[in-house]
């Protein structure tokens, strides 16, 4: 699985199936922060410029067992959040949208007093990342948009790979030890999945209109997004930058993390700067 101490595989995902993501670093800066009927949890580890990193849909932070270490020993100061629903985070009855956990992010920045900070988003963190910056462009420092769409036609048609089948059975193991309703996944998930069907509709028009610097990254076997759609984003998106990964998917940040964090910290080094 490991060519040596510099490169971390696992293309198949089945370390992440058996053992999860890294563990997070210890911290004594975590918590909730109460919101919209809702308790958000967050972790803040090292100092520095800020970047707020957004896992994807069914995760949770500790998928970024990866990243908040090599964040950390470039001299950021790495925040996680688990969403809304996901991880340890509560929510109530409504259905998700991506609207209101963008609006959970900016509740854990003013409770961090965060003026600004660059965002990370994976998947459906992407897309929260992504309306967040455009409806509140003075709090986004920029935005890496990681294997999202953000309207219908983004999405190709499902299928059930062995991959996915792995992050699933890993999700449902994590939901399970992490929910304050452990035994609701599949109420979760069935809500999750309807938001992902539903939203995001933005036109060409609604992405014209976003002002702060955008990288669009998307995967050679990304299994969810097409890459048409990446390069429609990163056309369609004022000065937005196309980065393509190769030879991973939808889960590169488990995959190779190394080849996922060069990227990252390429893009915080020009927004952060």
């Amino acid at each position: 699985m490991s060519t040596g101490p510099l490169e971390t595989f696992d293309d198949d995902l089945s370390r992440f199936e058996a053992e999860g993501a890294p563990p997070l670093p210890p911290t004594y800066d975590h918590g909730y922060v109460a919101h919209d009927h809702a308790r958000i949890w967050y972790a803040s580890y090292g100092s520095g410029p800020p970047a707020i990193l957004l896992h994807g849909g069914l995760g949770h932070s500790g998928n970024w067992g990866y990243q908040v270490p090599a964040l950390v020993g470039a001299g950021y100061r790495a925040v996680v959040i688990d969403s809304r629903g996901h991880g340890r985070s509560t929510r109530d009855e409504r259905p998700f949208s991506y609207e209101l956990m963008a609006s959970d992010v900016l509740a854990v920045m003013d409770t961090l007093r965060l003026e600004k900070a660059s965002f990370v988003g994976w998947s459906d963190g992407a897309c929260t990342a992504l309306i967040l910056a455009a409806n509140t462009p003075s709090r986004v420092a920029g935005v890496l948009f990681f294997a999202c769409n953000m309207d219908p036609s983004g999405a190709k048609e499902f299928e059930f790979t062995p991959v996915v089948g792995r992050c699933y059975e890993r999700h449902v193991k994590d939901y399970a030890q992490l929910s304050a309703t452990p035994d609701q996944f599949d109420a979760f998930s069935g809500a999750v999945s309807h938001m992902q069907q539903t939203q995001p509709n933005y036109s060409a028009n609604d992405l014209a209109q976003i002002i702060v610097p955008v990288t669009v990254v998307h995967s050679e076997h990304d299994e969810f997004i097409k890459r048409e759609h990446a390069e429609y984003l990163a056309r369609t998106i004022p000065r937005a930058e196309l980065i393509l990964l190769h030879d991973v998917s939808h889960f590169a940040p488990l995959q190779r993390p190394e080849q996922f964090n060069k990227t990252v910290l390429a893009f915080l080094g020009k927004t952060l700067a």
